[in-house]
């Protein structure tokens, strides 16, 4: 990859774990961490209308391992 090469990302979202009641949400912390390991980064959330978190959304660098750039 040249220096000049912007960095290509991909995405991926996750659905926080619910409680029981599905109306709370319980502690992502363990799948982040886990996600984490493998390389993604959490960068936001996509809330619904009337409040509340839907997704997070996550990204890392595509082709981290390769050590090729995308042709």
């Amino acid at each position: 990859m040249r220096a000049s090469d912007p960095v290509k990302w991909e995405y991926r979202s996750l659905r926080p774990p619910r409680e029981e009641t599905q109306k709370e949400a319980s502690d992502p912390t363990a799948q982040l961490n886990e996600l984490g390991d493998d390389g993604w980064e959490f960068v936001d959330t996509i809330d619904y209308t009337g409040g509340g978190t839907k997704f997070l959304v996550l990204k890392r660098p595509r082709n981290r391992d390769a050590g090729v750039a995308d042709e």
